[in-house]
């Protein structure tokens, strides 16, 4: 794929160790269909496609095995952000401190990459991915900044933000134009890629989640959205909250405590 889409926000993968769970959670919440029966991964796992309604995909969902739990995996939502050189992104985010989870591996008919962590320790996966062979030059979809039922916004807390503004604008290409005063919290630093407003950098609480990626998924309404949460055993972080642009957004936890946001209209 072409270099000008590094930096760009490519899959998000829900880690659970109740797929049947999180499969009726989302499908009731944002209007996903998670698949019944995944594929069976060589570590044994199985892995699922997640479904929007209009046919595209918004990610996947990799169970998690009682060997990944003994290791200390819990469930999570991580994102998949688009570097043409893996190799060298993993090396370089390395040598600024990173940890390295998994080395860059290639997957047939997928692509090639890594799971690390920054500095500060927020997980994300690296990929350069292989587009379709009848498609070379397709291009992810699975974020947008206005659709429901794709991920809207991408959202890092850290212990550093200086740090992770410097890291990630030389990794991945971003800018960073714009903040928003949030008060004790510091500032909320808006990213840019290519551009278009991605996500936001903010620092994380004593009493927080620590450093971490958070993602908001794309909702039709934030109130029906909210009903169907604690309806479908999760647990909502408090409520709506509206944003510039007149829409609201509120934290969750699905039945298995993986944090999700959503984005949406009211009414």
């Amino acid at each position: 794929m072409a270099d000008s889409k590094r930096g760009a926000f490519i899959w998000y993968e829900l880690m659970t160790d109740d797929p049947a769970g999180a499969r009726e959670f989302y499908r009731a919440v944002v209007g996903w269909v998670i698949e019944a029966e995944g594929q069976t991964m060589p570590t044994g796992s199985t892995y699922r496609m997640i479904g929007r309604s209009d046919g595209g995909f918004a990610g996947g969902a990799l169970e998690i095995t009682a060997d990944m739990k003994a290791g200390g995996a819990t469930p999570v939502w991580l994102g998949y952000i688009h570097h043409p050189n893996v190799d060298g992104a993993v090396s370089a985010l390395k040598d600024a401190g990173g940890t390295v989870h998994m080395p860059p591996m290639d997957m047939p008919g997928v692509g090639r990459m890594a799971m690390v962590s920054d500095p500060q320790g927020a997980v994300l996966y690296i990929m350069s991915p292989t587009p379709p062979a009848d498609d070379p030059d397709a291009t992810s979809d699975v974020f947008s900044v206005d659709k429901a039922q794709h991920m809207r916004w991408n959202e890092l807390w850290t212990s550093d933000p200086d740090a992770a503004v410097s890291l990630y604008t030389d990794l991945f290409g971003w800018t960073q134009e714009g903040a928003m005063p949030m008060g004790p919290m510091g500032d909320y630093l808006f990213i840019q890629n290519e551009g278009v407003g991605v996500g936001a950098i903010g620092k994380t609480q004593a009493d927080g989640e620590g450093s971490r990626w958070q993602y908001f998924a794309g909702v039709d309404d934030i109130d029906r959205a909210c009903a169907a949460v604690t309806e479908n055993g999760g647990k909502l972080l408090g409520d709506p909250q509206q944003i510039p642009g007149g829409e609201y957004t509120v934290y969750a936890h699905d039945p298995q405590g993986a944090t999700i946001g959503l984005v949406g209209p009211r009414g």
